[in-house]
C-alpha cells in the first residue's frame, strides 16, 4: 500500500452546523479495536487511509472537540492518537496503527433519544454498508422524511461514465487559453495559450498509446473556449478524469517550479448552491440522474456526496502527478494545492489544474517553449495518471480486468486526504 492511497469511505447528512464531540474512547482486544465518537448530533464525514506512517484519517464536517473531551491513550494496534481543527473548518482525528488493517466505520445510536456515536472499526472486516439510522433533519422534522444516508465504498468511476467491460479509462485533456485568451506571457513573448496546446497535444498522445487508455482533447487549436464549455465536453465524452494543463505567471521572474490544483471546499460549496438553484433544468444531471425531480434535501445530500467523493480522487490522484513531476523538474509547492478554479467544478468527475512551470521565469519559459521539455513534462503528467488509474480503476476498465485477474481484487474507491496537509 503506497502513500496516500488504499480506499476511501464517505458519509453524507444535511450540513450541520456547531456540532460537538463529547467523548472518545478507544476499545482494544487483540489485533482489533473500536474508536468511537460521541457527537452532540450527526454530521458528514469522511473516512480513509494512508501509509509510510499507517494511518486512519476521520474528518468530521463543522465539528469541534469539546474541551472536557479527552484523547483515549494508544493501546494494541493503535499506536497513537490525535485531533486537530480543519483548516476549513471541521475536526480531524488521526490514528496511527501499529499495521495494515481494514477499517470500517458506523453510526449507532445507543438509547432512543441519544445523541448518535460514530464506531470506527479496525482489524475486523466491516459490513459494505451501514445506515446512519435515526439521523433526522435539523429543523427536527421526522426522520422518516429524510432519505438514510448511506456510508459506502465509492466507485472510482465517475458516475456519469459507460459501464461496458474492458472499456477504456478516459482522461479529458484541456489546454488551458485559447484564441484571443493568450493567457500569461513571459518576457521573451511566450504565450500560455501556445505552450499548453503543445504540452496538452503531447500528454494525449501518450495516453493513447497506453493500452486501456484514451484521451479527450477540449481544444486541439487555438480557439477560445469558455470554461464551462470545458466541463460540458469532458461530460459529453463521459471523462473519467479531467486534467487542465496550464503555465503559471508571477511579478518575481524567480520564481519557478511546477504545482498541482484540485477543488477548494469554498469552490464545491459554492458549485453546489448554483447546481441545487438550477436543478429544475432536466439538462443539469448528477451522475447521469436528474436532480429536477428531488427535494432539495435529498438533492443537497446526493451532491454532497458526489463532491466529495470527487474531490478526495482528485487529490489521491494529483498527489501522483505531482511526485512524477518532482522527479522531471522543480516543484514551487511540495503539496497540492486546493483553489476554487471553475474548470475543476464538475461535482462528479475527479479534476486537477497542472501548472507546469513559471512562464514568467525566464528558464521555465524557455524550457517550455522546447519541445523535448514539453514531452517531458507531459510524461510525467501521465505516469501519475496512469499510476493512479493501475491503482483504482474504474469499474468496467481493461484496468479492472487486469487487476482482478493478475494483482488481486478491485479496491471499490480512492482516497487521498481532502486537504492540502495530509495530518493536522
Amino acid at each position: 500500500m503506497s502513500a496516500a492511497t488504499a480506499w476511501v469511505l464517505f458519509a453524507s447528512v444535511p450540513a450541520l452546523a456547531g456540532t460537538q464531540v463529547r467523548a472518545v474512547n478507544l476499545a482494544v482486544s487483540g489485533n482489533e479495536a473500536e474508536l468511537g465518537v460521541d457527537l452532540s448530533r450527526a454530521t458528514g464525514y469522511s473516512l480513509f487511509t494512508l501509509a509510510h506512517p499507517r494511518r486512519v484519517v476521520i474528518d468530521l464536517r463543522h465539528a469541534t472537540l469539546l474541551r472536557s473531551a479527552r484523547l483515549p491513550r494508544a493501546a494494541g494496534v493503535v499506536a497513537g492518537i490525535r485531533a486537530g481543527p480543519r483548516p476549513q473548518g471541521g475536526l480531524r482525528l488521526v490514528l496511527q496503527l501499529t499495521a495494515a488493517l481494514p477499517v470500517s466505520a458506523h453510526w449507532a445510536f445507543p438509547g432512543h433519544g441519544t445523541a448518535p456515536r460514530l464506531a470506527i472499526v479496525i482489524g475486523r472486516p466491516g459490513r459494505a454498508a451501514a445506515n446512519a439510522e435515526g439521523v433526522g433533519p435539523a429543523d427536527g422534522s421526522p426522520a422518516a422524511s429524510l432519505p438514510q444516508p448511506q456510508l459506502q465504498p465509492q466507485p472510482v468511476v465517475a458516475a456519469h461514465a459507460p459501464l461496458d467491460s474492458n472499456r477504456d479509462v478516459i482522461i479529458a485533456v484541456d489546454a488551458g487559453h485559447g484564441g484571443q485568451d493568450p493567457g500569461a506571457i513571459g518576457r521573451d513573448g511566450t504565450e500560455e495559450k501556445t505552450v499548453t496546446l503543445a504540452i496538452a497535444r503531447a500528454l494525449a498522445r501518450r495516453i493513447d498509446d497506453e493500452p486501456g487508455m484514451r484521451a479527450v482533447l477540449t481544444r486541439n487549436r487555438d480557439v477560445f473556449l469558455p470554461l464551462r464549455e470545458r466541463l460540458r465536453r469532458a461530460r459529453e465524452a463521459h471523462a473519467d478524469m479531467f486534467v487542465s494543463v496550464h503555465a503559471d505567471s508571477v511579478r518575481d521572474e524567480a520564481v519557478s517550479g511546477a504545482s498541482v490544483y484540485v477543488l477548494s471546499e469554498h469552490g464545491a460549496t459554492d458549485e453546489a448552491a448554483r447546481w441545487l438553484a438550477e436543478r429544475e433544468n432536466a439538462a443539469d444531471q448528477l451522475g447521469g440522474v436528474s436532480l429536477a425531480d428531488k427535494g432539495s434535501t435529498l438533492a443537497s445530500v446526493l451532491l454532497d456526496l458526489a463532491q466529495s467523493a470527487s474531490i478526495s480522487a482528485s487529490m489521491t490522484a494529483a498527489q501522483g502527478v505531482l511526485a512524477a513531476l518532482e522527479r522531471v523538474g522543480q516543484v514551487r509547492k511540495g503539496s497540492v494545492q486546493q483553489a476554487g478554479f471553475v474548470v475543476l467544478k464538475s461535482p462528479d468527475i475527479p479534476s486537477m489544474l497542472v501548472e507546469t512551470a513559471y512562464i514568467s521565469n525566464p528558464v521555465d519559459a524557455r524550457r517550455l517553449r522546447a519541445p523535448s521539455e514539453q514531452q517531458q513534462l507531459a510524461g510525467a503528467i501521465f505516469i501519475g495518471l496512469r499510476s493512479y488509474f493501475e491503482q483504482h480503476p474504474p469499474t468496467g476498465t481493461r484496468f479492472a480486468r487486469e487487476r482482478a485477474d493478475g494483482v488481486g481484487p478491485v479496491l471499490a474507491g480512492t482516497a487521498g486526504a481532502p486537504a492540502t496537509s495530509i495530518i493536522p
